[in-house]
C-alpha cells in the first residue's frame, strides 16, 4: 500500500465520515505520489464516497493480462476509467472474454461473470483461478525452443493443469499470439521466435487472485441474460476486423462474427437497457454497425494503431466505434 493510501485510509477510519473530493486531493500531498487509484478517483471526478473508498482499501491496481490476444483491448483500457458509470455499478459481465484486458484493468465492485465461446480458453482461466501454483510449476519445466514448441503443440493434455500450461506456453511463444485451429480443431499457429520470458509468475499469480470471485463459463454471449440485474455493467467486445472499414465488411467478418450475430447482439443491448443495466460496446467503424447499434446513446470514434501482423508488417491507423449508456457524453 502506497503512502497516500495508508494515510488516506487511516484518516477515513479515524474520522468515520463520508470522504469528500477535497480529501482525495489533499491525500495527494502526502508520501509517494504514484498512487494510481487516488489519481484515478480525482481525475475522473467520481463520487468520493464509499465507492472510491472500497477501491483504496482493497489496494487493487490495473493488472497486465496473462495472455496475448489478437484483437484485444489493451489499447482501450487507458480510456476506460473516464467511461465507467459515474455512480458506480454492481456486477460486471464480459461475454467476449478473450485476453481479458478490460477485466484485468478494473476492479469489479461485486461479482464478475466472464465467458467466451472458446472452451479451451475458458478452461485455462478456470484452471489458473483455482490452481496457479501447479500451473506455474508445470510451466517452469518448459523451454522456449522451436523443437519443444512443436512437441508441445502436437500433444494432447491429460488434465486441466497441463491444458492451462500448454495453452499459456503456446500463446506466449507462438507467432503474434494468434489463436487458430485447423478443420480438425487442432491448434496450428507456428512458432514465434520470441526471446521474451514466457513464464511471468507474478502476473499469473495476480491474475489468479483477481479471478478468485469470478464466475467463468463457456458459451454464447446471450448467457448474459441469465444473471443480469439492474445497475450491472456489461462490456461487449465482439470479434471483428476493421481492416476493411469501408469495403467488404460482410465478407471479411462473416466467419468471425456474422451480421446475424451482430443483430442478436443489438437485441441483447435492448435487453440490457430494459433491465436498467449499463453497457459499453466496441465495434467496427462501419455504416452497417452504426445503423444497427445507434440507440440514442453515446457514440465515440477512437483511432488506434493497427497491431495485427508480424513484426515487419505495415501497421497503420484504424478507427473503432464505442457505444455506451454509462452517462458519459461524447465530446
Amino acid at each position: 500500500m502506497c503512502n497516500e493510501k495508508r494515510w488516506f485510509v487511516g484518516q477515513r477510519r479515524r474520522n468515520q465520515r463520508q470522504t469528500t473530493q477535497k480529501d482525495l486531493e489533499d491525500a495527494l500531498k502526502f508520501g509517494d505520489i504514484n498512487c494510481e487509484l487516488i489519481l484515478k478517483c480525482v481525475a475522473v471526478k467520481k463520487p468520493a464516497g464509499d465507492l472510491c473508498m472500497q477501491e483504496f482499501e482493497q489496494d487493487e491496481r490495473p493488472l497486465k493480462p496473462f495472455l496475448r490476444w489478437a484483437g484485444g483491448k489493451n489499447w482501450f483500457a487507458k480510456h476506460l476509467a473516464s467511461l465507467l458509470p459515474r455512480s458506480g455499478y454492481r456486477a460486471y459481465h464480459e461475454p467476449f472474454l478473450g485476453g481479458g484486458s478490460i477485466f484485468f484493468s478494473i476492479k469489479p465492485q461485486e461479482r464478475a461473470y466472464l465467458s467466451d465461446l472458446n472452451t479451451e480458453l475458458i478452461t485455462t482461466y478456470q484452471a489458473l483461478r483455482d490452481a496457479p501454483k501447479e500451473i506455474i510449476e508445470h510451466l517452469s519445466r518448459y523451454t522456449n525452443s522451436e523443437q519443444f514448441y512443436y512437441s508441445i503443440r502436437s500433444q494432447s493434455s491429460k488434465n486441466w493443469i497441463e491444458h492451462a500450461a500448454r495453452f499459456i506456453f503456446l500463446n506466449q511463444t507462438s507467432f503474434n499470439g494468434i489463436y487458430r485451429v485447423n478443420l480438425k480443431g487442432k491448434y496450428n499457429v507456428p512458432y514465434g521466435y520470441r526471446t521474451k520470458n514466457f513464464l511471468e509468475s507474478q502476473i499469473l499469480r495476480a491474475a489468479s487472485s483477481r479471478l478468485k470471485y469470478a464466475i467463468i463459463t463457456d458459451g454464447d454471449f446471450e448467457m448474459v441474460r441469465e444473471n443480469l440485474r439492474e445497475g450491472d455493467l456489461v462490456f461487449l467486445d465482439p470479434p471483428y476486423t476493421t481492416s476493411h472499414n469501408n469495403n467488404g465488411f460482410i465478407k471479411y467478418n462473416h466467419k468471425l462474427f456474422s451480421l446475424r450475430d451482430q443483430q442478436r447482439l443489438s437485441l441483447l443491448i435492448d435487453y440490457i437497457k430494459s433491465k436498467g443495466a449499463y453497457y459499453i460496446l466496441t465495434n467496427a467503424d462501419h455504416k452497417i454497425i452504426t445503423d444497427l447499434f445507434d440507440k440514442g446513446d453515446t457514440i465515440i470514434r477512437l483511432a488506434r494503431a493497427n497491431l495485427i501482423g508480424g513484426e515487419h508488417a505495415a501497421r497503420g491507423k484504424t478507427t473503432e466505434l464505442i457505444f455506451m449508456n454509462t452517462g458519459v457524453a461524447s465530446e
